[in-house]
C-alpha cells in the first residue's frame, strides 16, 4: 500500500506531506494513522522546531473519504441497528485526536494550503497553530448543508462568532483572500510562492530556541482551553455523529449509493452554485 504521508526535514523544520494527490488527499483510516505517526515524531525529535504541514496534488485535503465512510454508515444501517452515538463517538474522536496533536503538539505547528480545503480538511487544518494560503485556495464546510458539523471549535476561536455564523449557517465557500481578510488564515499569498513563503516563515521560527517557542505556544493555546474548547469539542464531535444519522443525513447515504457520493454531493450543493454543484472539468 502506497504511503499516504511523508515526511523531511531541513534547518529545524519537519516538512509532513500529504501524498495523495489523485484522491486529493481525502481523509482515510490510513492517512489518520501515519498522520498521527508523524506528528508524534516530530515533535520527539530534538532536531526540529517547527512541523510545517503541506500537500501534493491540486488539493490541500477534501475531507473525508465519501466512498468509504458512506459504505460504513450504509453497513451499518443495512444490519438494522439503532445508531450507537458512543461508538459513533469513538470512532469520530479517533480522527479528531489526530487534528489536535497539531493543536497540543509542543512545537509550533504550520499549514501551506492550496486548492481544496473543505470538510474534514478543515477540522484538520484549523488545529494547527498558523495557515498560510494560496490565492487560489478555497476553505468552507458543505457539510453543514447535511451529514455533518464540525468537530471541534476551532472555527469561532479564529473569526469570532459573527464570521463563524456567517459561513457555516449557510455552507459558503471561502476564498483565499477572503479567508485572510476575516482571519480564517494568518496570509494569502500568490499560489506560486505559497511553499518558498511558508517554508521561510517556518524556518524563521526555528532560529528561535525551541523552549521559547514551546512557551509562548503554551501561553497562547492555553487562552482558548480556559474558554472551554475541550468541552466544545466534545459537544462539536458527538453532533457530527447525530448529523449524520438525522433522516436528511440517512437520505444523503441513501442517495450516494444510488447515484455516486459525487452526485450526491453536486445535488445538495445545487441551490447555492458552489463545491461540488460545479460541472467536473
Amino acid at each position: 500500500m502506497a504511503p499516504a504521508v511523508r515526511t523531511e526535514t531541513e534547518a529545524g523544520v519537519r516538512s509532513i506531506v500529504l501524498c495523495r494527490p489523485a484522491e486529493y488527499n481525502t481523509i482515510t483510516p490510513q492517512l489518520r494513522d501515519e498522520l498521527a505517526a508523524a506528528v508524534d515524531e516530530a515533535d520527539a525529535d530534538p532536531d526540529v522546531r517547527v512541523m510545517l504541514l503541506r500537500a501534493e496534488g491540486p488539493a490541500f485535503c477534501a475531507g473525508y473519504g465519501l466512498d468509504w465512510s458512506t459504505e460504513l454508515q450504509a453497513a451499518e444501517e443495512a444490519a438494522e441497528r439503532v445508531w450507537d452515538s458512543a461508538r459513533d463517538y469513538r470512532m469520530l474522536s479517533s480522527f479528531v485526536d489526530v487534528y489536535l496533536k497539531f493543536w497540543y503538539a509542543a512545537k509550533p505547528t504550520i499549514a501551506a494550503v492550496h486548492g481544496w480545503c473543505i470538510a474534514g480538511g478543515t477540522d484538520l487544518v484549523l488545529c494547527t497553530d498558523l495557515i498560510i494560503a494560496g490565492e487560489g485556495a478555497t476553505f468552507g464546510y458543505p457539510p453543514a448543508r447535511v451529514w455533518g458539523t464540525p468537530t471541534t471549535p476551532m472555527w469561532v476561536y479564529r473569526i469570532g462568532f459573527e464570521q463563524t455564523k456567517r459561513y457555516l449557517l449557510t455552507g459558503d465557500e471561502i476564498r483565499g483572500p477572503r479567508a485572510a481578510e476575516i482571519g480564517l488564515v494568518a496570509e494569502c499569498v500568490p499560489d506560486e510562492s505559497l511553499l518558498e513563503h511558508a517554508t521561510a516563515l517556518a524556518r524563521r521560527m526555528a532560529l528561535l530556541p525551541g523552549n521559547q517557542l514551546e512557551m509562548l505556544k503554551l501561553m497562547c493555546n492555553q487562552t482558548a482551553e480556559n474558554m472551554g474548547l475541550r468541552s466544545a469539542r466534545t459537544l462539536g464531535t458527538l453532533f457530527d455523529g447525530i448529523a449524520r444519522h438525522t433522516q436528511e443525513g440517512r437520505d444523503f447515504v441513501a442517495r450516494s449509493r444510488e447515484v455516486g457520493f459525487r452526485e450526491a454531493v453536486r445535488e445538495r450543493d445545487t441551490l447555492f452554485g458552489d463545491y461540488g454543484s460545479r460541472p467536473p472539468s
